[in-house]
């Protein structure tokens, strides 16, 4: 790599993931998903597909949370700026250093 050209790997940020993947909420959003779903296997008999679906709905939404988009770090971070895209502010006013402040429409 010459004339100061530096090449940087897109993965470059997995390190600061817990195994390449996670970060802390992650883990805690699916393991509490998981350990709901296990705590419910045991309470509760599935005697049709329905059951079992409500039984394991809690771990299979903790993994669609966690499941890794392009350009977003997850679903989870992904709806979470949808959100602020549609809940913040439109309309944005000029102010930059030759309007001294004043709102000139």
């Amino acid at each position: 790599m010459g004339n100061n050209q530096y090449l940087i790997p897109a993965n470059s940020k997995k390190s600061m993931l817990i195994l390449g993947f996670f970060n802390t909420m992650d883990l805690i959003i699916f393991s509490t998903g998981c350990v709901i779903t296990f705590i419910f296997l045991f309470i509760f008999k599935a005697n049709d597909l329905k059951q079992a679906f409500i039984i394991i709905a809690p771990a299979l939404i903790g993994a669609f949370l966690v499941l890794p988009v392009p350009n977003h770090h997850n679903i989870r971070t992904f709806i979470a700026n949808v959100y602020n895209y549609f809940s913040g502010r439109k309309t944005f006013y000029w102010r930059g250093w030759c309007i001294n402040g004043k709102d000139k429409r």
